[in-house]
C-alpha cells in the first residue's frame, strides 16, 4: 500500500504482529469490562428481588417492576452493550491503526 507521496506503507510481518497484538490486547480489556457490567447486571436482578421485594414488587406498564427488567428491558440492554462493544471495538481499530509502530 502506498500514500500519495509513493512512500511505502506496507507493514513487515513483525509489524503486522505487532499490530495485531495491540488490537487483540485492547479489545479482550473492552470486551472483559462490559462482560462485568452485564454480569453486575444479571446479579444484580436476583438481588433486588431478594433483598428489595417491594421494589421488584412495584408494577409498572401493567408488569411488575423484575418481570419487566427481566422479560422486556433485558434483551435492549444485552443489544446496547453488544451495539457499544461493536463500535468502540470498531474504533480502537482505527486508533491503533493511526498510532506509530514501536
Amino acid at each position: 500500500m502506498q500514500d500519495d507521496a509513493g512512500v511505502d506503507k506496507r507493514l513487515t510481518t513483525e509489524e503486522a504482529e505487532q499490530l495485531m497484538h495491540r488490537v487483540m490486547w485492547r479489545q479482550a480489556h473492552l470486551s472483559l469490562r462490559i462482560a462485568a457490567v452485564f454480569i453486575v447486571i444479571l446479579i444484580a436482578i436476583p438481588l433486588v428481588n431478594l433483598f428489595a421485594p417491594t421494589i421488584a414488587g412495584k408494577s409498572v406498564l401493567g408488569f411488575t417492576l423484575s418481570w419487566l427488567v427481566l422479560g422486556v428491558l433485558f434483551y435492549p440492554v444485552t443489544w446496547a452493550l453488544s451495539a457499544y462493544f461493536v463500535k468502540r471495538s470498531n474504533a480502537l481499530e482505527a486508533e491503533i491503526s493511526k498510532e506509530p509502530l514501536k
